[in-house]
């Protein structure tokens, strides 16, 4: 079934044992427990230039809500998973300094994540979230996307894999997608590029003069795969 909901975990820390301890637990006992119940896609994503840092990101797919209740259900009731979140939660320091996660749904013209088991090397992704003024204008903003836009990102080199809008979470309305890269390097060639794109400076254009000013505020931050995230 093709995957319409994701949840975005945010786990922010301070410095010292807590991304490790962090790591131990969503790789030997969130992930795997998880692993056995739902087979949604999964990444894991550590920060590399972000508001807070240290901090994690953990996105997972669904294709329905009731999976999403059904897979914190079993988890909650699985011994491994248990005893690995109890281990996290052991010692007299706090686990992280802040938690919060938000409820996305996968765009109409989102293709489905695919997996590559036989990638080693974890890529560089951008986050990027895109606030708009009114639920109208966001509309225009996804019609962007799914007309021009998306086709001028795929000629520069951006091949984002999640393009979403937060039903439940901060900032809203908006647009959420994540774009892979191999380096730095390559994402800011690509970026150059669309920046510098004629087709996209007209189209730009004139979605500005159709409906406004459509994303009046972007949070843009860069983060490397997790050795162990199943998409990397």
């Amino acid at each position: 079934m093709k995957t319409k909901f994701f949840t975005l975990e945010r786990y922010l820390m301070k410095n010292g044992d807590q991304p490790a301890r962090l790591h131990e637990y969503l790789s030997t006992g969130l992930l795997p427990a998880a692993a056995k119940i739902h087979d949604g896609p999964v990444i894991v994503l550590d920060a590399l230039v972000a508001a807070h840092m240290p901090s994690v990101v953990l996105i997972r797919g669904y294709s329905t809500l009731a999976q999403v209740q059904e897979v914190a259900d079993k988890l909650g009731i699985d011994e491994k998973h248990l005893a690995a979140f109890n281990k996290w939660e052991s010692g007299n320091d706090s686990t992280i300094e802040r938690w919060s996660t938000s409820l996305l749904t996968a765009t109409p013209y989102m293709t489905d994540i695919a997996v590559d088991k036989e990638r080693k090397t974890p890529r560089i992704f951008e986050l990027r979230q895109y606030h708009s003024p009114t639920w109208r204008q966001l509309s225009a903003l996804n019609h962007r996307f799914a007309g021009p836009e998306i086709k001028i990102f795929h000629r520069v080199g951006i091949h984002p894999i999640l393009y979403s809008t937060t039903a439940f979470g901060d900032n809203m309305p908006n647009l959420t997608y994540l774009t892979p890269f191999e380096n730095l390097a390559e994402r800011e060639k690509a970026w150059t590029a669309f920046g510098a794109d004629e087709e996209w400076l007209k189209v730009r254009k004139e979605s500005i003069e159709k409906s406004g000013q459509i994303s009046q505020v972007m949070e843009i931050s860069l983060w490397r795969a997790a050795a162990y995230s199943p998409v990397k």
